[in-house]
């Protein structure tokens, strides 16, 4: 398995000042007594819903099977697998990304599956929030690693880095992971947290074609091994 790594680090937008708070509209008077307010339901989401709980708080994602099919069963299987259970976000970088699903707290590289098909160009965006996979220079190398942007960086869209998903809460929990403390390792890893944050457990909540599909047994897999040296990202 190969560290997986993005590729290129894009620079923050210039600043934009925030538009005028909108004018107050006057509500008017009531003339009957006040009828009961009914909340309105939470909507059904449309793709399978995934709670990242992590050592700094929650993140909970929403998968887009129909636009990126491969990925998400991707995804999914290795959460399934408890494969993301214990891992680090190894790669931080402030206004960029937070990657991880792939190491241990030793930095050691998890074993995975093979690697999927490239599904860049679907009509998703690496936009902040959203979810993508990680990967080396081989296109159709994404295993399990995978990178939640902490800004827009529509440049990877050309790129080819592949988004299956989006935060749907927990945006702040991204915010406070992008910005703690990173060094490079004596093994020469960049840009890895001081105080490690940690994917304590990964759960699919929702997923509208589990009902559909029969259950497959987790398959075993080997121990870990130490991750080969990464190579250093262009920047």
């Amino acid at each position: 398995m190969h560290f997986a790594l993005l590729l290129a680090v894009l620079a923050a937008p210039a600043d934009v000042p925030p538009p005028p708070p909108p004018a107050a509209e006057a509500v008017p008077p009531t003339t009957t007594a006040a009828a009961a307010v009914t909340a309105e339901p939470t909507p059904t989401p449309k793709g399978a819903v995934v709670l990242l709980k992590t050592s700094m708080g929650d993140i909970k994602l929403e998968l887009d099977h129909e636009k990126a099919p491969i990925s998400t069963a991707n995804f999914l299987r290795y959460v399934r697998e408890k494969h993301y259970d214990g891992t680090i976000f190894h790669r931080v970088i402030r206004d960029f990304m937070i990657q991880g699903g792939g190491m241990n707290i030793s930095m050691m590289d998890k074993p995975t599956h093979a690697g999927i098909k490239n599904e860049s160009g679907n009509g998703l965006s690496n936009v902040r929030g959203s979810i993508a996979m990680a990967r080396v220079d081989d296109p159709n190398s994404a295993t399990s690693q995978f990178f939640i942007n902490h800004k827009d960086n529509l440049r990877l869209d050309s790129a080819r880095y592949a988004v299956f998903g989006k935060v749907v809460e927990g945006m702040e929990v991204v915010d406070k992971i992008a910005v703690v403390s990173t060094h490079t390792t004596r093994e020469g890893y960049r840009d890895v947290p001081r105080t490690p944050v940690t994917l304590e457990r990964a759960t699919v909540l929702f997923d509208p074609k589990a009902a559909s599909e029969p259950a497959k047994p987790a398959a075993k897999k080997p121990a870990d091994k130490p991750a080969p040296k990464a190579a250093e990202p262009a920047k």
